[in-house]
């Protein structure tokens, strides 16, 4: 049936085989051909040969047919307002996978079925931008928060895309000579004994405080409402959900674009980082572990460069984690295996996007997600680990 449009017949009847003007206010009408007409049944669709005004129905035909467009009689061109869309608040950037594993896991590789895919997926996602950048095999994507976009990664992921993923950033306009930032309203219901920790949370991020009180309906709960800068979300969620051991409640939405609110705290720790390419190793983990808190296990292929853990102290550090024990005739190399050994870190796409600076990746494959150090931004190298 090809591309199929959704909509409420304001007046008159939309007919199957009818010749229609389709277009927006300000623009030139183009002429299209109903093919089919469908209305909602219960839980699916029914097609029928006409619909009458207040039916919300489903047609085919109008291949080039977008949001805001108004089906019109051809002979009778009255266009309805558009409906707007939201400009996208956050870009990040995806492209081919360059790490030193490249092509192990996914069957979707290149950068020619990455922007079909993503073409394809422009038809659907009405606030999504997609851009190219100097870089060939590295395209900018634009959505409406983090999640919008790592939504769509996860989805690719699934799909067997192997992929590089960006930091997010926010999208900043100058308006009246004044560089402006989006700002989100954000709503949190959370028990009253961990609000204290919420309030100091947001107001750290740049929050204002908009509102505070008990919740209704829910004993022992309280509401908190925020305006905070889009820059402060980012990374927020895993950070709500430690400070309120995972009881609070959060939804934001979109409010405007405001002064830009200053620097906001980021991550104050380093990332250890692998030295050489290899399995990691019980041994060389358990040395690692003494210096911050790591992501891998034993036998994790990992390539010098890749983030294995978060550092203890600001500042990057290299650490050997496929070092083995020297065999001796008094110990083997098996000998008190696994004892002390501390579980990883677990992290989701959520969690290793929001982690990653401005200088770092995140792999994602259908099966794994790595973290690593750009290497298109040289930067010194981190000091050696001991």
């Amino acid at each position: 049936k090809g591309k199929m449009g959704i909509g409420r017949v304001k007046a008159g009847a939309l007919k199957a085989g009818r010749q229609v003007a389709v277009g927006k206010p300000g623009e030139d009408a183009r002429l299209a051909k109903i093919s089919e007409v469908f209305v909602f049944d219960n839980l699916g669709r029914k097609q029928v040969d006409e619909a009458l005004a207040g039916d919300v129905v489903m047609f085919s035909g109008v291949e080039d047919v977008t949001i805001g467009d108004t089906i019109m009689d051809k002979d009778d061109q009255r266009p309805m307002e558009s409906i707007a869309v939201e400009e996208p608040t956050v870009r990040m950037t995806l492209g081919v996978n360059t790490s030193p594993l490249a092509g192990r896991d996914g069957d979707k590789l290149t950068s020619r079925v990455i922007r079909d895919r993503l073409d394809k997926e422009l038809d659907r996602n009405v606030a999504l931008r997609v851009s190219d950048t100097d870089n060939a095999d590295t395209f900018e994507v634009c959505g409406r928060g983090q999640m919008h976009l790592t939504v769509l990664v996860e989805t690719m992921r699934r799909e067997g895309f192997e992929l590089m993923v960006g930091p997010p950033r926010v999208i900043e306009q100058v308006i009246d000579g004044q560089k402006c930032e989006p700002y989100e309203t954000v709503e949190v219901t959370v028990p009253t004994e961990n609000s204290g920790a919420v309030v100091d949370l947001l107001n750290r991020r740049k929050g204002e405080m908009q509102a505070m009180g008990p919740s209704e309906g829910a004993e022992g709960m309280t509401f908190l409402q925020y305006l905070v800068p889009t820059r402060g979300m980012i990374g927020l969620r895993s950070a709500m959900l430690t400070a309120t051991r995972g009881e609070a409640v959060m939804d934001s939405r979109f409010d405007s674009y405001k002064p830009h609110a200053g620097p906001i705290e980021t991550r104050d720790k380093g990332s250890l980082l692998a030295f050489e390419a290899g399995a990691a190793t019980t041994f060389g983990i358990m040395n690692a572990q003494e210096r911050g808190n790591l992501f891998i296990d034993p036998k994790t292929e990992v390539f010098k460069g890749m983030i294995v853990g978060i550092h203890q102290r600001p500042g990057d550090l290299q650490v050997n984690v496929c070092k083995t024990k020297q065999l001796t005739n008094m110990r083997s190399a098996g000998k008190d295996k696994d004892n002390g050994l501390v579980p990883p870190v677990l992290m989701s796409l959520d969690d290793s996007v929001e982690y990653i600076n401005d200088d770092e990746l995140v792999e994602v494959t259908p099966n794994f997600l790595r973290m690593l150090k750009n290497p298109a931004m040289g930067k010194k190298a981190p000091q050696r680990g001991k």
